[in-house]
C-alpha cells in the first residue's frame, strides 16, 4: 500500500478524532415559535465541560435569526453557528451580548461578518478584559479555547423596542450582575432572555457585582410580562422561581456580609458561616459563596471602618 496514501488516512482519522473530541455536543430546544434555547451545564469551568456551562439561544424571524450571547470559544461559536444551520437556513442578521463575562461573548469569532451588539459597559468591559478573560479560560478548559480571541461588539445597543421580522423586541438596558446587563424580552412570544442577572439551580456569581443595582433589575424583570425565561444558567421556567431564588439569594448574601462587616468578622471567619438550607443545595453554593466573600466583603470591610463600626 501506498505510504503517502496510509499517512493521508491516518492523519484523516486523528483530525476526526480530534474533532469529536472538542464537540460540545449542542441541541437546540424549541421553547417558543421560531425560539431555541442551547442549555449549558450547572458546573464550574473545566477541561471536561469546554466552558459549556451558559445558556445561550436564537429566535428565527422572517427577516433572519437573532442570535442571543455566542458561548465560551471560537469552537462553541462555531459550532453554535452550525447548529442554527440546522434549524434553519436564514441569514443571522443580529447577535446580542448580554454582559461582558467571557463564557457569554468569546463565541464571538464566528459571527464577524454580523451586526455584534452590546450595551456600552459591555463594550468596555470586553475591550478592558477580553484578553485576560481568554487567557483565563484557557488554563482551565484547555484546548477547548484553542484559537480563541476576543472580538468586541461594535453596536451600542440601547434599551427600546425593535422589530425584526415578525418579532417584537424589547432591550431592556440593566446593570447589577455586571456594569451593563441586557435582557432581551421578545413581546411577540412572552420569551423573556434574562442572561446573568437571573441563575436558577446554579448558584450566582459575583466578580464584578453591585448587590443593590441587582435587586433592582429583578424588580424591574419582575415587572416583565414573559410566559417563559431563560436565565443565564440554568433550565428554563414559566413563573417567578428563578428570580425569585436569585434574589432570596443575593439578600441574604448582602445581609450576611454586612453584618458580618459590622461585627468586626475577617473573611476567614465569614467564610465558615454555614449555607441556609433553604439554597444548601444549589450546584457551587459554597465555591460562589466563598468567591462572593473575596468580591464583596473588602469593600463592606472598608464601609463598616468609615461609618465607625
Amino acid at each position: 500500500m501506498n505510504l503517502r496514501f496510509v499517512l493521508l488516512v491516518a492523519f484523516a482519522i486523528a483530525t476526526a478524532a480530534l474533532a469529536a473530541a472538542f464537540d460540545y455536543g449542542l441541541q437546540p430546544q424549541k421553547i417558543a415559535e421560531g425560539t431555541y434555547v442551547l442549555i449549558g451545564k450547572t458546573e464550574d469551568f473545566s477541561l471536561e465541560n469546554g466552558g459549556n456551562i451558559q445558556n445561550v439561544g436564537f429566535i428565527v424571524t422572517s427577516a433572519g435569526v437573532v442570535v442571543i450571547d455566542t458561548g465560551p470559544s471560537k469552537r462553541y461559536g462555531e459550532q453554535f453557528r452550525a447548529a442554527i444551520r440546522k434549524v434553519t437556513d436564514k441569514p443571522i442578521v443580529k447577535v446580542l451580548i448580554t454582559h461582558f463575562h467571557p463564557d457569554h461573548f468569546l463565541g464571538n469569532q464566528a459571527f464577524t461578518d454580523v451586526s455584534l451588539a452590546a450595551l456600552p459597559a459591555t463594550i468596555k468591559g470586553i475591550q478592558a478584559m477580553g484578553g485576560p478573560f481568554a487567557d483565563n479560560l484557557y488554563r482551565m478548559c484547555g484546548d477547548w479555547e484553542a484559537g480563541t480571541e476576543p472580538v468586541v461588539p461594535t453596536v451600542a445597543q440601547v434599551g427600546g423596542v425593535e422589530t425584526i421580522g415578525d418579532h417584537t423586541l424589547e432591550y431592556i438596558a440593566l446593570a447589577g450582575h455586571t456594569d451593563g446587563d441586557l435582557a432581551v424580552f421578545d413581546r411577540t412570544t412572552g420569551v423573556l432572555f434574562a442572561g446573568d442577572l437571573v441563575f436558577f439551580e446554579r448558584a450566582a456569581t459575583t466578580p464584578h457585582a453591585n448587590v443593590a443595582a441587582w435587586l433592582d433589575s429583578l424588580k424591574r424583570l419582575r415587572e416583565v410580562p414573559y410566559k417563559k425565561l431563560i436565565p443565564g444558567h440554568g433550565p428554563v421556567v414559566s413563573d417567578a422561581r428563578a428570580i425569585d431564588q436569585t434574589g432570596t439569594y443575593l439578600e441574604w448574601l448582602d445581609v450576611t456580609l454586612r453584618g458580618a462587616a459590622e461585627k468586626g468578622d475577617d473573611m476567614a471567619e465569614v467564610m465558615a458561616r454555614p449555607i441556609p438550607k433553604q439554597f444548601a443545595d444549589i450546584p457551587l453554593v459554597q465555591h460562589e459563596f466563598t468567591r462572593s466573600v473575596t468580591h464583596l466583603f473588602p469593600a463592606l470591610e472598608q464601609q463598616a471602618l468609615a461609618a465607625g463600626k
